[in-house]
């Protein structure tokens, strides 16, 4: 299958739009005078801890009586986001529930605010959305390929060489998000925990160049409450996570 530059160009652009809801604007006072309440981790703070893994990510964790939740940044995720075909954000959630009845889990309602971009929220990506958008890139790419060898057969090998890069970056993406979203789900005495990620896109008129450190607040509903999660890349200035080779 081939492809030309031009093409590979509109096809990241379409990828850029499948990824990305609309634009979200800064949030006025009023509106987060309506937010229901929210259980805030605080450092320090009774059920609230936090950690610098050997695996280069930071770990905070809040625990309640019902419910334990760990968010895992990566402490380059702001330089990794660069290197994406989509520019999204991504945290790792772990839920654990040890109450005696049931709770739901809404990770599609999660936001990400980005504080020191006019405050702006953008919601989490759908992954069911997130697939079928760049499947159907995949099959149209396949149908111009026929059009484009039939036109110009002697630029094959070049144009193949665009192709795959992109095939390669989306089968990937898809795989991942296939496999390692976390879903809306219902935890219970039985099924009692669920780990996943949860992105965010990076494209918004409001998110200009990269701060130091960087400032957000993840929201995540569980339970019928909004436990939110304030941190910062990195959260202390100099802060360096040397990741640990596995043996």
């Amino acid at each position: 299958m081939i492809l030309s530059a031009r093409k590979v160009g509109r096809l990241l652009a379409a990828l850029s739009v499948a990824l990305c809801f609309p634009v979200s604007a800064p949030l006025s006072a009023s509106d987060r005078n309506l937010a229901p309440p929210a259980l805030r981790w605080e450092e320090g703070s009774p059920g609230c801890t936090f950690s610098r893994d050997n695996d280069g990510k930071y770990r905070y964790a809040l625990w309640t009586s019902d419910f334990g939740i760990t968010l895992a940044v990566d402490a380059q995720e702001l330089t990794l986001l660069k290197k994406r075909p989509e520019r999204f954000f991504g945290v790792h959630l772990t839920v654990r529930y040890r109450g005696h009845d049931s709770i739901d889990v809404f990770p599609s309602h999660a936001t990400l605010e980005f504080v020191k971009h006019s405050r702006v929220i953008q919601p989490s990506l759908d992954p069911d959305n997130f697939v079928q958008k760049i499947q159907a890139e995949v099959d149209q790419l396949e149908d111009d390929t026929q059009h484009e060898i039939k036109k110009h057969p002697e630029r094959r090998e070049e144009r193949e060489k665009y192709v795959q890069a992109f095939q390669h970056d989306a089968l990937e993406y898809m795989e991942f998000v296939n496999q390692h979203s976390l879903p809306d789900l219902h935890l219970d005495r039985e099924n009692t925990q669920a780990s996943g990620w949860v992105l965010f896109s990076t494209r918004n008129k409001w998110i200009g160049d990269w701060k130091r450190p960087e400032e957000f607040v993840l929201r995540f509903p569980i339970g019928g409450q909004i436990v939110e999660f304030p941190f910062l890349l990195p959260p202390k200035q100099g802060d360096l996570i040397l990741r640990q080779r596995p043996e």
